[in-house]
Parts: structure tokens; C-alpha cells; sequence
């Protein structure tokens, strides 16, 4: 799909001018507005680009939030952004999934060494392709070198066509394993949901579970994040949510709220800003790994050149991106973007303050709206997470 991050790292390539010139540079958290005015002004500022519409949530470390919203649900009926509806998580369930095989790892139950094969026998093979030569750590860090081949659309018509279309996960890797490697394991970095797709199947192989009920019994009901729910094949979202839409060209923009994941196993959870940074809060917190697998979590490599299009300074480790803050130091976030939802995130390194941005529209038809949305949603999460003390209005 044209707003999943593989594509849009994709449609970064290119853009070194852009870079140059300042347009994908991090923007400085300017003075004098409160904390509430800053986020007031940060969501407005990503409506002002075109995007219909825009929720935020931030969370101090006293537990204090503070919540903007900007835009409209509907383009049809003009109704407001609701503050907490729902969206699609999208590759951010990758830290879900992360975090349920660090845990099976805490249990002895796998091993991070463990090749593919050893887990999953003759699947990753032809083409190059080498299950024996690749383990479960490279599939979580994205240095497998496994090539992606997800189904998509790129215009309104192929949206129509395939929104409906349900895709079994030996069916995407074998798509994958239609092509060569990318690089050799180890040797270099690039997304991959394909990699992910194994990793369900290799925690299903090793509990006996599908992951979606692996990260509901592991780690949604214990945190209690009951608006985290896995939706399967369903088209639709709970309500209230906002109406997503995708922005193929000039005058395009087409509403495709209704579709299935492409990678309904992996990709069908739906979310709110409370439970993203409930999560996310609880993780860097250590309050769902032991402090040795959290620890391998934070080891990070960097990340391609392409994807620095999009994350400047940015490295990659087990399902979590390390981003540099304008205040200094670094923060934790893995965002998503599927069927129009773009969503950022950000934690701090002790897991008190946290931030996430949702936005109802992909902008997903040109270099310059990819990075201009992206650096917009980013500056918001610098501001929210560079800011000191409780939000107050």
C-alpha cells in the first residue's frame, strides 16, 4: 500500500536536495508558548499541510496529559477529530511483536541465534534466499537482507479493486522469496515487513498461538489496553474514528478507511493515543522485559540512507527506533502508516514522558508531501518530549 514506511522510504529516495536546502531538517522547539499552546500550534500546523485531520496526546511524567486535535473526521460532513478515536497501528505492532519474542527469549523458550530454519524448515529458500543463514535477531533489526514484496495499490482504482483481498502469510513470503536477497544477512539494513511476517509464524511455531494472542495475553490485558484490539479481516474500525483518506494526486484524494490490511496477521490492530503511549510508557518503564532483553532491544545499528530521509540520526534495534532529541539525547518510537493512518511516537528513555500523533490522511503522492508531513509530525513529538515538567495549559 502507498502509506506503509517501506513504500514511503521508497518515495524518500531521491530527496537529497530537499535535505540540503532545510526542508527535512529537525525543526528547533522554538519559545515562549506553553506546553498545550505548543501542541495546539504542532497539530494545526500538520492540518495546514492538507492533512484532513489530526489527534495528539501527550503524557508528562506525573501522569498528566495534555490533548490537541486539528481538522476534520469527515471531509463530507465537516465533524470534529474525536480526542481518542481509533486507528490503525500499523508497523508499529512490530514493537508488540518484538517484545513477545524478547520475552519468549527471557523464557528459554528461543533463542536469538536461533536460525530461521531451526523455527520454520525450508521456508526461506530459492532465489539466494538461505533460512539456515539468517537469525531471529536479524529478522527483529531488519538485517535479515530479505526482499519486500507486499501487495499495494499506487492509484484509486487498484485501492477498489484490491481492498478486500485477504493474503495468508506463507502466501506474502513466498512473494518475497520470488526475489533475490537485498544484501547478504548481517551485511546491511533494510525494512522489511516480510521479516516480521516470519516472526509471527516462528512465535506461533513456538507457543502454539498466533501472535495476535500471544501480544493479547503477554501484553495488552496486563496493561489493561483494552482499546489495542486485533482485528483480523474485518474492513472496518471501532468507533469513534476518523475517516482515513490517501492523497494520490492533484485533486485525489479518496477515502480508504474501508480495506483489510494486506498483512492481516500482522498488521489488522487498531489503537488509540491513550493505549500507543500506554504501551510504549510501560515498555521503556521495563514493566514487560527483564532488564537483559530490554537492553538488547536498545542495541541499535544504523539505518539505510534511505530511511534517514525520514528518521535523520535515526537507528534501528529490535522492533524500536532511537531518533536524536533538538534538547538533547535520543528518544524511543516506532511509527506507522497503513490505509491512510500516518502515526508518530515517542518515548523517553525512562519511559515518563511520551507522545503520539495521529493523522488521518496520507500525503503519499509526492517526495516533498512524504517529508514535509513527516518532519511536522516529528517536530511535534521533539516538542512534546523536549519539554520539562507537567503540561500545563
Amino acid at each position: 500500500m502507498t502509506s506503509t514506511l517501506r513504500k514511503r522510504l521508497a518515495m524518500a529516495l531521491g530527496v537529497a536536495t530537499l535535505l540540503a536546502t532545510g526542508v527535512a531538517a529537525t525543526v528547533a522547539r522554538p519559545a515562549g508558548p506553553s506546553r498545550v499552546q505548543q501542541l495546539r500550534q504542532d497539530t494545526e500546523a500538520i492540518h495546514a499541510l492538507g492533512v484532513s485531520g489530526v489527534q495528539a496526546r501527550v503524557i508528562a511524567p506525573d501522569g498528566r496529559q495534555s490533548v490537541a486535535t486539528s481538522g476534520t473526521a469527515a471531509l463530507n460532513t465537516g465533524r470534529p477529530v474525536p480526542s481518542d478515536g481509533y486507528f490503525r497501528m500499523a508497523s508499529t505492532s512490530k514493537t508488540l511483536v518484538a517484545t513477545v519474542v524478547l520475552q519468549l527469549e527471557a523464557e528459554d523458550r528461543l533463542s536469538l541465534a536461533d536460525t530461521v530454519d531451526h523455527w520454520l524448515p525450508g521456508v526461506v529458500r530459492g532465489k539466494g534466499n538461505d533460512g539456515s543463514r539468517i537469525t531471529i535477531r536479524q529478522l527483529l533489526q531488519h538485517t535479515s537482507g530479505i526482499h519486500d514484496d507486499l501487495p499495494g495499490y499506487t492509484t484509486p482504482e487498484e485501492y477498489y479493486q484490491q481492498r478486500h483481498d485477504v493474503h495468508s502469510s506463507e502466501r506474502l513470503v513466498s512473494r518475497a522469496m520470488a526475489h533475490a536477497p537485498d544484501f547478504s544477512p548481517g551485511k546491511g539494513w533494510g525494512y522489511s515487513n516480510t521479516g516480521y511476517v516470519l516472526l509471527d509464524m516462528v512465535i506461533r511455531k513456538a507457543t502454539g498461538q498466533p501472535a495476535h494472542q500471544e501480544i493479547e495475553d503477554r501484553i495488552l490485558r496486563p496493561l489493561g489496553l483494552d482499546q489495542t484490539r486485533w482485528m483480523g479481516t474485518s474492513p472496518t474500525l471501532p468507533r469513534p474514528h476518523a475517516q482515513a483518506y490517501q492523497l494520490f494526486g492533484p485533486g485525489s484524494v479518496v477515502d480508504v478507511t474501508d480495506q483489510i490490511p494486506v498483512d492481516h496477521e500482522s498488521l489488522s490492530w487498531v489503537t488509540t493515543t491513550r493505549d500507543e503511549n500506554g504501551f510504549l510508557r510501560a515498555l521503556l518503564a521495563g514493566r514487560l522485559l527483564p532488564t537483559r532483553q530490554l537492553a538488547e532491544m536498545k542495541q541499535t545499528v544504523p539505518v539505510s540512507a534511505e530511511a534517514q530521509q525520514l528518521w535523520p540520526g535515526g537507528r534501528y534495534g529490535l522492533g524500536l527506533v532511537e531518533r536524536p532529541l533538538s534538547c538533547g539525547g535520543t528518544y524511543w518510537s516506532h511509527e506507522g502508516g497503513d490505509a491512510g493512518y500516518i502515526t508518530l511516537n515517542g518515548v523517553t528513555d525512562d519511559g515518563k514522558r511520551s507522545a503520539v500523533v495521529s493523522m488521518s490522511e496520507a500525503r503519499g503522492d509526492t517526495p516533498k508531501h512524504i517529508l514535509d508531513q513527516e518532519n511536522a509530525a516529528s517536530a511535534l513529538i521533539d516538542h512534546a518530549l523536549c519539554a520539562g515538567g507537567p503540561s500545563t495549559p
